[in-house]
């Protein structure tokens, strides 16, 4: 699934993990299974502080590290216990919400047997979950819950079918002369089409919003961003958005609007995206105004007055990022464009990074300011 808001590129945890160290506050011990463990598994497992405890068996190694970041950045070495068993805890407390890791052994990268697989940093990585304080607006509750849905369509640009993934409301179907405006919601860099509904909960943030009437249903549409073929770093300066532009108005939107009931026009159509997503989401909008009248840039940069050719086919304007990822370029770019007549919103997620649980918040805080009326 980058350290400049402007070409966001993987997602990075904050904090470099180690050996538990005695200048550490004293460890609760109180551990728990990780809820995004496999069947049956008891590690990796979280303390009611954020604390992470790692065990893997591995009999033959002569060095385990788990390896969270990009490139391996920062990790906790684990230590050999008896029976062949490696076990290790983190140096401290790691930020609430989702991060992505795998195992560094003997100079080899492997996932973790004891935990589900996640599509990041171009590849299937190991996932871990810290609770977060606020995860009620994500959690599976027993509300009328959305669909979502595969959908395969042609792309004659690039000689193939290409799949997205499409979230329609609880009450979609019912009423088939019921017409509904759509989000086309991007992925980062190094992630792919499933990564907002399964690490981002944006169904569940939807289905939520939408039992307590905070937001009027909407459709959602996540395609992969054909963005991984870029090298990380120096590669930037050579993409070029016209393939994905292709694909996604002239061949995503139309399939959409013949097979689903969206209201097919400008003024009910949303483009969103995180990191190397809304980089994407930015290029586009700009390029194709007649297309988009809602952008959401999370993570992900921002945009100046001066880039807007038409102020009035923008209906609004969102920046937003973690309190981690320098703020005050979001806050005053908001406010720059706020000065110009935009309707532009902003918004900080605290204590959180370039991490999933600042773009779960970002949706949430989104989602109730599109296709107002």
């Amino acid at each position: 699934m980058m350290k400049k808001l402007s070409i966001a590129l993987l997602l990075v945890m904050s904090g470099a993990l180690g050996f538990a160290q005695t200048s550490q506050p004293a460890v609760t011990e109180d551990f728990k299974p990780s809820v995004l463990n496999q069947p049956g598994k008891e590690y990796p497992q979280v303390n009611s502080q954020g604390y992470a405890r790692f065990r893997i068996e591995a009999p033959y190694a002569q060095s385990v590290t788990v390896s969270l970041g990009l490139g391996g950045r920062g990790g906790t070495k684990l230590v050999r216990m008896a029976d062949s068993i490696w076990m290790g805890t983190t140096e401290g407390p790691m930020d609430e919400g989702f991060h992505y890791y795998h195992l560094t052994v003997d100079g080899g990268v492997f996932n973790d047997p004891g935990t589900l697989n996640f599509y990041g940093s171009t590849r299937w990585e190991s996932g871990i979950e810290i609770p977060a304080h606020d995860q009620d607006f994500y959690a599976l509750k027993n509300v009328p819950h959305g669909f979502v849905q595969q959908i395969l369509f042609p792309s004659a640009s690039t000689n193939t079918s290409r799949r997205a993934f499409v979230y329609t409301p609880p009450d979609y179907g019912k009423d088939n002369s019921k017409r509904y405006p759509v989000l086309y919601l991007q992925h980062g860099w190094g992630e792919d089409e499933t990564a907002w509904s399964v690490q981002g909960h944006a169904n569940l943030i939807m289905d939520n919003l939408i039992a307590e009437g905070k937001i009027k249903p909407f459709i959602i549409v996540m395609t992969y961003g054909m963005t991984n073929e870029i090298k990380f770093g120096s590669g930037l300066r050579n993409f070029d958005i016209k393939p994905f532009q292709t694909v996604l108005v002239d061949e995503l939107i139309p399939y959409i609007d013949a097979h689903f009931n969206t209201l097919a026009d400008q003024a009910h159509r949303a483009m969103a995206g995180l990191s190397m997503g809304g980089m994407e989401t930015k290029m586009i909008t700009l390029n194709r105004p007649e297309v988009f009248s809602h952008f959401a840039l999370l993570s992900g940069g921002m945009y100046a007055p001066e880039d807007i050719k038409d102020q009035s086919k923008v209906k609004l304007i969102f920046l937003s990022c973690g309190s981690k990822e320098g703020p005050d370029r979001i806050k005053k770019a908001a406010t720059a464009l706020k000065d110009a007549g935009f309707n532009a919103v902003s918004y900080i997620s605290e204590n959180t990074a370039h991490e999933f649980l600042t773009w779960r918040r970002s949706l949430y805080q989104l989602a109730p300011l599109l296709f107002l009326e």
